[in-house]
């Protein structure tokens, strides 16, 4: 069993955040390239929700703030690298459901990475954030990782934080883990970018705002995929929940070009780890280069669509300019 040492954020507006890596989190020799374009990927599905994979550039219209963007760069394949991001909440009301998520998830990181192609990273969040493994290649490094993954509080009687009356507050930063993966795991790195996102959808205690996390994933090309899985039971008449989560989840999944998805008794989550193996592997990565006579340092609003009316396109709705 590695050791566990918390990490940090600091406050976004007073300095850079930052990650401590677990004693167990190894650190290998990543060649990482800034590509002086704006990325796009993007899932395409029929009227029926089947991926559609045999469109061609001409097939996509790309506008930016209403007016048409020439692609120039377009690929339909999957030898893209890939890096994955999976974080995974272990806040108390995940204490049931731990077991589960650390089988699926060994699963699915040795059906989706490649050798020598792709890395993944591991990161646990409840009241901290924790790096569990670092970027790595190796399915044993990160089955080893997935073993480590425990609920903070999970003995103590502690409920989460906003019902009353219930001692101490256990948080669930996951705003925070969303924004520390995207700004110091995914930053620089080539190729796809996804993080799969693992809650009930409920943040507590995080230093940031969703806002700035989508920020953090616009500026470094993520996509974030929601997979909300929750303990009924946990939350059986507690107040502070009533069925929420799942509009964060969303809105952070749609903004960033990702999905959103949830576990039941009729879709396990292997089979959810499943679908986004497919999303990823029938992704179009889509390249566009600004107009350089475009102003305003904000987010700049872009909309990506078929020329088949019939054709739904999931990608990213906005960017940051280099210089914000």
């Amino acid at each position: 069993m590695h050791r566990r040492r918390a990490i940090s954020l600091l406050a976004a507006s007073a300095a850079s955040p930052w990650l401590r890596r677990t004693a167990g989190a190894q650190e290998e020799a990543i060649i990482s390239v800034d590509v002086e374009v704006v990325n796009l990927l993007a899932t395409v599905r029929d009227n029926k929700g089947g991926l559609v994979t045999d469109l061609s550039k001409d097939d996509f219209i790309l506008e930016e703030g209403g007016k048409r963007q020439q692609i120039r760069y377009f690929s339909q394949q999957t030898d893209l690298p890939l890096t994955v991001g999976l974080l995974v909440d272990t806040s108390v009301s995940q204490e049931r459901l731990i077991y589960e998520e650390q089988r699926a998830a060994a699963q699915f990181f040795s059906q989706v990475l490649r050798l020598q192609k792709d890395l993944a990273f591991l990161i646990s969040f409840d009241v901290n954030v924790e790096l569990l493994q670092d970027l790595t290649g190796s399915q044993k490094l990160l089955e080893r990782s997935l073993e480590d993954l425990q609920v903070e509080g999970a003995n103590r009687g502690i409920h989460p934080g906003p019902v009353p009356n219930s001692g101490p507050p256990v948080g669930t930063a996951l705003y925070d883990a969303v924004y520390l993966a995207s700004d110091e795991m995914m930053q620089g790195q080539v190729g796809r970018k996804a993080i799969v996102l693992i809650s009930d959808g409920v943040d507590y205690g995080s230093r940031v705002d969703r806002e700035e996390a989508v920020e953090a994933a616009h500026k470094s090309d993520v996509v974030v995929y929601g997979v909300r899985y929750y303990d009924r039971t946990f939350y059986y008449g507690r107040m502070g929940f009533a069925g929420g989560g799942s509009g964060a989840l969303k809105k952070m999944a749609r903004e960033t070009g990702g999905n959103v998805f949830e576990v039941t008794r009729k879709r396990t989550l292997r089979q959810i780890f499943d679908e986004i193996q497919n999303e990823l592997r029938s992704q179009y990565s889509i390249g566009f280069s600004p107009d350089s006579n475009s102003s305003g340092a904000g987010l700049r609003k872009i909309n990506l669509r078929t020329r088949r009316k019939n054709l739904k396109v999931q990608a990213r709705t906005g960017y940051y300019p280099k210089s914000t």
